[in-house]
């Protein structure tokens, strides 16, 4: 089990690189490049299209622990749910980024932004907004609006975004889903959904001369574990998980 496992229901780790131009879309070359990631990972052997034109390849979601690649128009994207460890996945990053220069004529000129995510999922049958307002609290000037009687938190969904340089091309973002509506409020019916917490590294704009698609995935690799670890972990996973 990786580290994140005993702290929420699923964890994942995606990575999307979306860019300038639109990625090729002929047979012969998303068929070759989805032959290739499949050479090293034989057990991704399910591919279709999707209805706008997106090209995915992905395993069986059936145990829960699974591993998906897609060419979007002008995305790529790469992922994997609840793998065995934070490296297990970034090795499959790895190879998507490694095979996408020569494979789909991607050049690092063309990188509109690059983004790492870690999620964080918790199945919780009741109001998700309630839940991370008494989890992690509020702001000390909205404190008194939670405090008025007969009310109901209908929406409360935290999230921040902060620049790491000063040219702000490197950010991350912490943001937290909600999947409750008013409804189900109303109602007092809630089926069993996944409260996600969201930590996103992104790097902005095309990449220097001398860095490649793989090194600027290692720097968006090391910001999210350090940045999770330090102030992610104990200030908003483990009070999620003590009241679920």
């Amino acid at each position: 089990m990786n580290k994140y496992g005993s702290l929420c229901d699923d964890f994942y780790v995606n990575l999307n690189l979306s860019t300038e131009m639109e990625l090729p879309t002929n047979r012969e070359t998303v068929l070759q490049y989805f032959e290739r990631v499949q050479k090293t990972y034989p057990t991704m052997r399910n591919f279709y299209c999707r209805e706008k034109g997106d090209f995915v390849l992905e395993e069986d979601k059936d145990r829960g622990q699974y591993r998906w690649c897609t060419i979007e128009q002008r995305r790529l994207c790469s992922g994997q749910v609840n793998p065995d460890s934070v490296e297990m996945a970034l090795e499959q990053h790895r190879l998507v980024l490694d095979l996408a220069p020569y494979m789909l004529s991607l050049s690092p000129l063309d990188c509109e932004a690059m983004d790492l995510l870690f999620g964080f999922d918790f199945t919780y049958r009741g109001n998700h907004n309630q839940l991370v307002a008494e989890a992690l609290g509020v702001s000390p000037a909205l404190e008194r609006l939670f405090e008025m009687p007969g009310t109901g938190v209908v929406s409360y969904e935290p999230n921040i975004t902060l620049s790491l340089d000063e040219d702000c091309r490197t950010q991350c973002r912490l943001s937290i889903e909600s999947r409750t509506n008013a409804y189900q409020i109303r109602t007092g019916e809630y089926p069993e959904e996944q409260l996600s917490v969201y930590f996103t590294a992104r790097q902005y704009g095309s990449l220097g001369p001398k860095t490649t698609f793989v090194d600027a995935l290692q720097e968006l690799a090391g910001i999210c574990e350090d940045l999770v670890d330090k102030y992610v972990v104990e200030q908003v996973l483990h009070p999620l998980a003590a009241l679920r």
